[in-house]
This record gives C-alpha cells, structure tokens and sequence, in this order.
C-alpha cells in the first residue's frame, strides 16, 4: 500500500489514496501505522476519498484508531496532497469531512501548495451541539453555556473555568499563566474523558501573549499532546474574543508552528491560515 506522511505545524498524519487503496479494518490500520516504534509514526491515518458532496473526502482516525470529525491541519495537507499529485487543479476547493464541507483557498509556491486558509465555518456554542453534557457539571458558572461553565475534576485541580466551543469536534478552552508550566501527560487525560463530554473532548490551554498573540497546548482526544491542533486554534480564538482577551485576528503560537486565526463578523465565519508540507513517500 501506498503512502504519503505529511504534516502542518507539526500535526502529522499518514495520507492514503482511498479511490486506489482498500483497507477492511481502518481503525486497526491506523493503531498499527501511527505506532512511533513498530509503525510509520504519526498522529493519525487519513483516507482521501471520492464525495458526492464535495471535490474530495477526508476521513481521518487518530492514533489510537478512533474516529474523528474534523482536523485543520490534516484538511490543508489533504489540498496540498490532491493539488500537488495533479488530481485537481481547482483553486479553491471543497472537501468533506463526516458530512460537513469545507472551502479552501490554496496558495502557491513554484507551482506546489505552500499554505492554504481553510474556511473552518460557524463555531457550534450550543451545549447539546457540542457536545457538552451540563448535568454532569459542577455548576453552570454564570449561566451562560455559550461561554465559560465550571467543571470539577477533584483534588488538586478541583475546579476550573472553562469555554466550551465546537468547530465540527468538541473542545475545552482554558486560559492559564503559562503554557511551559503544565504537565500535560497528567492532567490532559482527564480532561478528555470527563462525563461531561459524551464523546471526549480536545482540550487546549492557552496563555494571552498580547490581543493579537496567543500561545497554546493542545491534548487531543485519542492521540495525546500534539504538536498543532487546527480546530483547536480556530476554538481558542474564538473562546479568546468571547472572553474579552483578543482581537477577532490573531497569531496562534503552537508548539509546532504558528497558524493566523479569523473570527470574521459578516459571515460568523472562522477562517485559518497555515502551512502544509510533504515529509516523505512510501509503501508499507
């Protein structure tokens, strides 16, 4: 089988020719290439499929072989990928991703795909949208689900403020001190599986550099801390403006890289930009 390992900030992913490559057990498939040690190494396996919706499909599953709606990074490296390979030459073009279509715009460099913005769509604040189960938080905070709600986790970490946000997966948005002091492999796991999240959460916790400056961690859900999270970014800043913190636009610090992030007024929109790059091809 056939393969392409790419990555945007970091995030990497092993890409597969759905229309060419046929795979029984994908969950299993991706456990089994994702392994660092025994495999090809990645954040998770994504399937570029033919859609009746769209130019192409994305059909991701992380690691440790779930499931996963919708990845930022891994959408602009599946543009590159099909534009690079000369399976379309559309500029922009859809993809879909568990139902849902995304347009992306493709920048060029010598004729290949250097960074894309990806029109991420409305963010979902919406409890029951999320999801985010409220009966199983501590409190409701100050009332608002839309925005920040409390959620006990016991002993040290017993309660902590949160902004909820779905950008096509759910996400927890904490703003802290600072990023570097964290110790994610602890606190991250927790964070994921809380029964207020009936489908697990992504966590990011965020520190404000300056209004138009963010730096961010992200544990994402069946992979663990990556190196970028594209939702991710795009649910930070929004929870960053509904709190007050920055501006509409802003630079989104991750330990991979950076990605610009805009939260547009006239469509309600979410719009990021960020690079994508080719790491290597093979067959395994």
């Amino acid at each position: 089988m056939k393969f392409t390992k790419m990555e945007g900030c970091g995030n990497d992913y092993i890409y597969i020719d759905g229309s060419r490559e046929q795979v029984a057990d994908k969950p299993e498939l991706a456990r089994r290439l994702s392994d660092r040690h025994y495999g090809i190494g990645s954040d998770g396996v994504i399937f570029i499929n033919p859609s009746e919706k769209a130019d192409f499909e994305m059909e991701m599953y992380n690691s440790d072989g779930s499931y996963s709606e919708m990845c930022g990074n891994g959408i602009r490296c599946v543009a590159k990928y099909v534009y690079d390979n000369g399976l379309t030459t559309k500029n922009p073009l859809t993809i879909e991703s568990a139902g849902s279509v995304k347009t992306l715009d493709l920048h060029l460099k010598d004729g290949k795909v250097d960074s894309v913005t990806v029109n991420m769509g409305e963010p979902i604040l919406e409890a029951e949208k999320i999801p985010l189960d409220v009966t199983k938080l501590a409190d409701e905070g100050d009332g608002n689900t839309d925005r920040a709600i409390r959620l006990v986790f016991g002993g040290e970490t017993a309660e902590k403020r949160m902004t909820a946000v779905s950008m096509g997966n759910p996400h927890a948005v904490y703003f802290v001190e600072d990023t570097e002091a964290l110790d994610l492999e602890k606190i991250g796991p927790v964070h994921e599986h809380h029964p207020a999240f009936p489908k697990a959460v992504n966590t990011e916790f965020v520190q404000v550099l300056d209004r138009t400056h963010l730096r961010m961690r992200v544990w994402e859900r069946g992979a663990g801390e990556t190196l970028a999270c594209g939702t991710g970014a795009s649910a930070v800043l929004v929870a960053a403006v509904l709190n007050g913190k920055c501006e509409r636009k802003a630079e989104i610090e991750l330990r991979g890289g950076k990605l610009t992030i805009e939260w547009k007024e006239e469509d309600n929109c979410v719009y990021m930009t960020g690079p994508a790059r080719t790491v290597f091809t093979g067959e395994v």
